[in-house]
């Protein structure tokens, strides 16, 4: 069945400016921003078919030729998706800069949608000013954290360029289990050593997994 054949009163547009946009499904917002169906299939079954496909959790993570993979749903219909969740990242980025750090959940909501590759360990330091507010964050390194890779030099030579007064190590566990291994244990250790010699305070180090996160601090770990 074709939008138009709907009675107005279930129509997506219709229903949007009358009700509200809560008042609508993931499909039918999808649709309204894609706009048009195919010939036999319309947009909101095809919206349906595609959230049932990849999950609706997922679809901020879909590449453009994956998205191309659901019936109806072109190279410019893909393009569109893509963007929504590029404008949405980049409205929590902005809404975060300069987020004052108060506990390992400000680090954890300011981490959200920052990480490339979750598939893959990333170390990051985030570089902060007196105030504890957040004024740089920088991408260290990709891979397994290991003592005897993580070189002190690396980690805080963005720290003294920026005049920063502390940092927070934050990195994520691909598996989702946030408990510290041997090796994050040890990189703490040793950039804590060094942050005393600098006189940089290491504030903190946080391990992030999808839904939760491990502090050294809160977990008198890191004295």
């Amino acid at each position: 069945m074709r939008i138009h054949d709907l009675d107005p009163e279930n129509r997506p547009r219709e229903r949007f400016l009358t009700t509200g946009p809560a008042s609508l499904s993931p499909a039918e917002l999808l649709a309204i921003i894609l706009r048009s169906g195919t010939k036999n299939h319309n947009i909101v079954d095809t919206c349906n078919e595609l959230i049932a496909r990849v999950g609706l959790e997922k679809l901020c993570d879909v590449t453009i030729s994956e998205l191309q993979k659901t019936k109806g749903i072109g190279q410019a219909k893909a393009m569109q998706i893509v963007a929504i969740f590029e404008l949405n990242k980049r409205l929590h980025y902005s809404r975060n800069q300069n987020k004052k750090i108060q506990a390992a959940r400000d680090v954890f909501e300011y981490m959200t949608g920052r990480i490339p590759d979750e598939k893959k360990e990333h170390l990051f330091v985030l570089h902060l000013n007196t105030k504890n507010q957040i004024i740089k964050s920088e991408l260290v390194s990709v891979g397994t954290l290991n003592a005897s890779l993580i070189h002190p030099r690396e980690v805080f030579k963005a720290a003294i360029r920026e005049s920063a007064h502390a940092i927070i190590l934050v990195h994520n566990h691909p598996s989702g289990d946030v408990e510290p291994s041997n090796a994050d244990r040890q990189v703490t250790s040793l950039l804590k050593e060094a942050s005393a010699l600098i006189q940089i305070d290491l504030l903190d180090h946080i391990i992030i997994g999808n839904t939760g996160w491990f502090s050294f601090r809160e977990n008198s770990l890191l004295a």
